[in-house]
Formats: C-alpha cells, sequence, structure tokens
C-alpha cells in the first residue's frame, strides 16, 4: 500500500491508529510511517483510552466498528477527558449510516474505499496544519447546551 510520493510532511507528527483489523492496522501504519510519522497502534478502542492516557498525540485515527468500544464511543470518551488532537473516523459504513463530522465528534470521516489511501493522507495534512478546535458529538453538545441553560436560571 505505496503512496507513490516520497516527501515527507512538514512536520513529524505522532499518531495514534485504531483497528481491530489487523491487516489494516498495518497497512495504514506503513503509510503514514513511511511519510515520517510516528505511528502507535492499539487493537481495540479500550486499549486506545489507555494509551491515550499515556502519551501526548497530534492525531487520532480510529476505525469505527470495534468491539468492546467503537470508534463513536472511543471519541467521545477521549473528549470528556479533554483529549484535543484533532480525530480522524474511519468506516466502510460511513456514507450509508450517514456518519459526519457533527454526529460523530471526529474533525473529519473518511469512507474506506479505493482512493481511502489518498483522502486520509490528504485528510491527514489537512488536520494536523490547521489544528482544530476539538469537536464534541452533537448528542453531548446538546446536553452541555441544556446544563449550561439550567446554571443560567
Amino acid at each position: 500500500m505505496r503512496t507513490g510520493k516520497s516527501s515527507a510532511p512538514q512536520a513529524k507528527a505522532t499518531i495514534l491508529l485504531v483497528d481491530d483489523n489487523k491487516m489494516g492496522l498495518a497497512a495504514r501504519r506503513v503509510v503514514l510511517e513511511e511519510l515520517g510519522h510516528e505511528v502507535v497502534t492499539a487493537a481495540n478502542g479500550f486499549d486506545a483510552l489507555t494509551i491515550a492516557g499515556s502519551q501526548p498525540f497530534d492525531l487520532l485515527i480510529t476505525d469505527w466498528k470495534m468491539p468492546k468500544v467503537d470508534g463513536i464511543e472511543l471519541i467521545r470518551r477521549l473528549r470528556e477527558g479533554q483529549f484535543s488532537a484533532p480525530v480522524i473516523l474511519l468506516s466502510g459504513f460511513a456514507d450509508s449510516a450517514g456518519m459526519r463530522e457533527d454526529k460523530t465528534g471526529a474533525d473529519a470521516v473518511v469512507q474506506k474505499s479505493a482512493n481511502e489511501v489518498q483522502v486520509l493522507l490528504s485528510t491527514v495534512k489537512r488536520l494536523l496544519s490547521r489544528k482544530p478546535a476539538r469537536k464534541m458529538p452533537a448528542s453531548q453538545r446538546q446536553r452541555s447546551v441544556a446544563q449550561n441553560r439550567n446554571k443560567a436560571v
């Protein structure tokens, strides 16, 4: 799964990559490391929670469908814990399940497909260059707004 480009990224990033599919995890890791990034992997969301608490990360890339803790739950829990790095959610079901950034808490949602590598790499570059403010899922934002209204009363 080579990218065909040998240019290094502007700045090396530390990326937490989470996927229960060993082959997908290994392939994405190789591509990201070829670009000069340091990649730490987790085989599921539960392990990722522990790893994310042990060191700082510049970016999180997570699959959606995983046992124990899925990608959306992982994002929610990390955001509640003040995880501020940008997040990319990967899914083979993103389009059909209507997954969007405003519903998942991710900064970007990437559909697994034949052109996934190119889309993933351009998304990684974009998110690392702009460092967006962290997002929380819409359901959590609604709770937060409701709580703030109650405090104002």
